[in-house]
């Protein structure tokens, strides 16, 4: 026997619906409210990215040791990779000694020099007191000209050392030049971290053999984060560089990190077929790059993931106002690093 509902219940139950129905959409509406982005301020989905950098060998060159992992924190500075460098330090050694022996030349010749500038000195007192005694009429001429041509032979050899000198001192720079040069091949074969990162890939193990320009590791740099999002052009138009922005993730909802603009591209990033009309124009998107401050990085690196989706939100008028739930931070610099208590 099928159930009936009596006319009394349902003056009970239509309202009860109602009622229910408004608290529902209005707890949606004041929801919606809560979390409105006020006019001024534009928004799109991106997710966090950084830029990434190689560590890579210079010259060919064997693995000798990897001092990192892959999900390591490196630091500026940091050494990662060593590679063997007995042929470079062989090849050191040897341009060493080629130095002591320029050094040794260039002092051979030095006192060749001081010895001829000796010789000089005494040739020109002869041609001197000879000259003297020429006027007097106590020597004759051809004793002159021997004194010259003995002043004139001293002086040539005099300029021939110094010749010498001078050639045995670019041979000591040349040799000093050709050490430096392979010190730095040596240096070079010490791979060290150029920025604060987080190793991403580790491409080499240790005995295998790299090509000059070979990688060895692919850190994320966390020093240059940010988030990219695509407004449309209308919006774009409006943008400045440097203006404030607010990046929120999807896993710390109601919490946002300050940022800016650093980069708002010049040309669409993908532009219809036809862009004749108003409605067509509007589909242009921009893409629109927002900084996270270095300071801040610092603060959460321990945290720090790219591949986070989140929203990202920029001012496009000064006159724009955040709202209360884009002012809720992350947590303190001095508690972002530690580990969260269970």
């Amino acid at each position: 026997m099928a159930m009936t509902i009596s006319k009394k219940s349902l003056k009970w139950i239509i309202p009860a619906v109602a009622i229910a129905a408004i608290v529902f959409f209005g707890y949606q509406y004041w929801k919606a409210r809560q979390f409105a982005v006020p006019d001024g301020i534009a928004y799109g989905n991106g997710r966090i990215e950084a830029k990434l950098v190689d560590a890579v060998a210079k010259d060919a060159l064997r693995v000798k040791e990897m001092l990192v992992d892959e999900g390591d924190l490196v630091k500026p500075g940091q050494v990662l990779v060593r590679l063997d460098t007995n042929t470079f330090d062989a090849q050191l050694e040897e341009a060493k000694y080629k130095v002591a022996t320029a050094e040794e030349r260039v002092a051979t010749a030095n006192y060749a020099v001081v010895k001829q500038q000796s010789l000089v000195e005494n040739a020109q007192i002869e041609f001197d007191r000879t000259r003297k005694l020429v006027e007097a009429n106590a020597l004759s001429q051809r004793e002159l000209d021997e004194r010259t041509t003995n002043l004139a032979t001293s002086k040539a050899a005099y300029e021939e050392e110094t010749a010498k000198l001078r050639t045995a001192k670019q041979e000591v720079e040349v040799a000093k030049a050709n050490v430096a040069t392979i010190q730095t091949h040596i240096d070079d074969a010490t791979l060290k971290s150029p920025v604060l990162g987080r190793v991403l890939y580790r491409l080499a193990e240790p005995g295998e053999m790299l090509a000059a320009g070979g990688k060895a590791l692919t850190m994320v740099n966390l020093e240059d984060v940010y988030m990219e999002i695509y407004l449309p052009s209308e919006q774009a138009a409006s943008i400045k560089v440097g203006a404030e922005a607010r990046i929120t993730v999807d896993f710390a909802p109601g919490r946002s990190a300050i940022g800016y603009v650093s980069f708002v591209s010049p040309e669409a990033q993908f532009t219809p077929k036809q862009v004749e009309t108003r409605s067509e124009r509007d589909k242009l998107m921009f893409r629109v790059k927002i900084q996270v401050p270095k300071e801040l990085i610092s603060a959460y690196v321990e945290r720090v993931k790219t591949g986070i989706r989140g929203v990202g939100y920029v001012k496009i008028k000064d006159s724009a106002v955040w709202p209360d739930w884009l002012n809720h931070r992350f947590a303190d610099a001095a508690n972002a690093n530690k580990p969260a208590q269970k």
